[in-house]
């Protein structure tokens, strides 16, 4: 059993304890689409993560709203909340919290398999959902894509090798993100996305993100230089000493320190 298929046989025994969600919270300032800022020009998706099964704890303790203010101050496209509780340390008011006091698009960051999750993620202020094409057999990423996309979201379909470029295309998905990370081995190699980059139909909106891997400047305009419109940054920010400095400098082109 991979490391995926271990979260995934997880998440499916999570949601069993999940109610239904009867109606949103609607107490969310308004927020713009991510697809149109990163159509705009080069753009972080700043993450929050506390840890993770390839790199253990990372922030444990961090200030959710401190920490989302910075990086919506640096401007960062948007961000990214990774909800998983039982690998990555995460919760769904880690969500709500960020969501409540950021103006810019928010990323629920966890392993969709249901919609229940969907309805969970918008009542806690989620405009962006992320679907991962090797979680999910077709019929159920499109039925899970099309329901996202009923209720006003964001669809962000993550994809790791050519066959699901293919997958995510079928969908006319907008947000197509490279993941460098492999889920099943958690190899990461950022030339992922140059690699995919090539197959790419840049058309239609349709823009590609890059996710993982991203520790430098060089990282960053390496993916930028590829084709991405955007990079997805977790790590590399919750352990910098100044994270909103690492964006504005990823973002302009600087030097990252």
């Amino acid at each position: 059993m991979t490391i995926l298929d271990k979260i995934i046989a997880t998440k499916h025994e999570e949601i069993k304890t999940y109610k239904p969600v009867t109606q949103d919270d609607g107490q969310f300032p308004g927020k713009s689409k991510l697809l149109q800022r990163l159509l705009d020009g080069n753009g972080v998706i700043s993450e929050i993560k506390r840890a993770s099964p390839s790199k253990g704890d990372i922030q444990t303790e961090v200030d959710i709203v401190a920490q989302a203010k910075k990086y919506e101050d640096a401007g960062a496209a948007a961000i990214s909340v990774l909800t998983d509780e039982t690998y990555f340390k995460g919760s769904i008011d880690d969500l709500r919290e960020v969501a409540q006091i950021v103006s810019i698009p928010v990323l629920c960051k966890d392993f969709m398999v249901s919609e229940i999750q969907i309805d969970r993620a918008k009542q806690a202020g989620a405009t962006i959902i992320l679907l991962i094409v090797a979680a999910l057999q077709q019929q159920q990423l499109k039925s899970l894509n099309d329901y996202a996309l009923s209720k006003g979201l964001e669809v962000l379909v993550e994809v790791h090798v050519e066959k699901e470029l293919h997958r995510a295309l079928e969908l006319d998905a907008k947000l197509i993100g490279v993941n460098n990370r492999n889920l099943k081995t958690f190899e990461v190699s950022i030339e992922r996305t140059a690699q995919l980059a090539k197959l790419f139909p840049f058309d239609e909106g349709r823009v590609l993100i890059s996710e993982s891997g991203m520790h430098t400047k060089e990282d960053a305009q390496f993916a930028y230089a590829s084709g991405a419109s955007g990079i997805l940054v977790g790590e590399a920010l919750m352990r910098s000493e100044d994270p909103g400095n690492w964006i504005r400098e990823a973002t302009n082109g600087e030097a990252i320190k």
